[in-house]
């Protein structure tokens, strides 16, 4: 029963970003702004970010996508701010990892990814791994990463 509980409650988070999504909008005087696309089924995203003494100091993305791309955009939003590029590029992979099941250890992805950790369970549904993804890969390919340990979209 209370597993039950747990899974509605995340669905009602992931329900509640996608419906009224944080840092939703266009940011001006962006200093990195990217748009990708989810060609599997059709998401956009576009990303822009200002970053100021080297952590981001403000974010925000608008297009259009499915309850998982936006709720996971939202997230990602809230827990990028005040990062550095570093921090948000081991925050990729860990997202990453956790979403695929590619993960090699156990990481505290909660204390790694905040409240974008309840995706966790979107491993098990491979349809919407590019879905979940989309915006942790417009960061990382925003701010001028390599992109290694990260699939390329």
């Amino acid at each position: 029963m209370a597993l039950s509980r747990l899974d509605n409650l995340y669905r009602q988070m992931i329900l509640e970003h996608a419906d009224h999504p944080h840092h939703h909008g266009v940011l001006e005087n962006s200093d990195h702004q990217l748009e990708l696309r989810n060609p599997t089924c059709g998401d956009v995203l576009i990303l822009q970010l200002k970053m100021e003494d080297g952590k981001v100091s403000d974010i925000a993305f608008s297009g259009e996508g499915c309850t998982i791309s936006q709720a996971s955009a939202s997230m990602m939003t809230d827990e990028v701010i005040g990062k550095t590029p570093n921090e948000i590029e081991k925050m990729v992979v860990a997202f990453s990892d956790m979403v695929t099941g590619k993960a090699e250890t156990e990481e505290d992805y909660e204390e790694i990814l905040g409240d974008a950790s309840i995706l966790e369970g979107v491993a098990q549904f491979p349809a919407r791994i590019k879905c979940a993804t989309l915006a942790w890969k417009a960061i990382y390919q925003a701010l001028g990463e390599n992109n290694k340990g990260v699939d390329g979209q």
